[in-house]
């Protein structure tokens, strides 16, 4: 099982996430992200690197984007972390992907 850290815009979407059920839903993603980080689809192009994970609910598609990172400790050797970039609806989500990137 990967850590899992989480970056600021990622952060401000789940606090104002209001819905328990969609909540529910991302969480489940992060522990199967966690669990198996390449379950995503890599992207191409501008965004090659990240991973995306499709989140259907009440007939919207939600985005999930992650990308992996290698952490090699003496201890422990080489331990996987998923950052997770972004979260949101698909409408405008890689525009904003990739403003946030550059």
């Amino acid at each position: 099982m990967a850590e899992v850290i989480f970056l600021p815009p990622a952060i401000k979407f789940f606090k104002k996430l209001k819905d328990k059920k969609l909540k529910s839903l991302y969480e489940n993603a992060i522990k199967k992200i966690s669990d198996d980080p390449n379950i995503g689809v890599m992207k191409h192009g501008d965004l090659e690197g990240i991973f995306g994970y499709d989140i259907y609910y009440n007939r919207i598609n939600y985005e999930l984007a992650y990308r992996l990172e290698e952490r090699v400790s003496a201890e422990s050797g080489k331990t996987e972390i998923v950052i997770i970039i972004m979260a949101g609806t698909r409408e405008n989500f890689y525009d904003e992907l990739k403003r946030y990137i550059k």
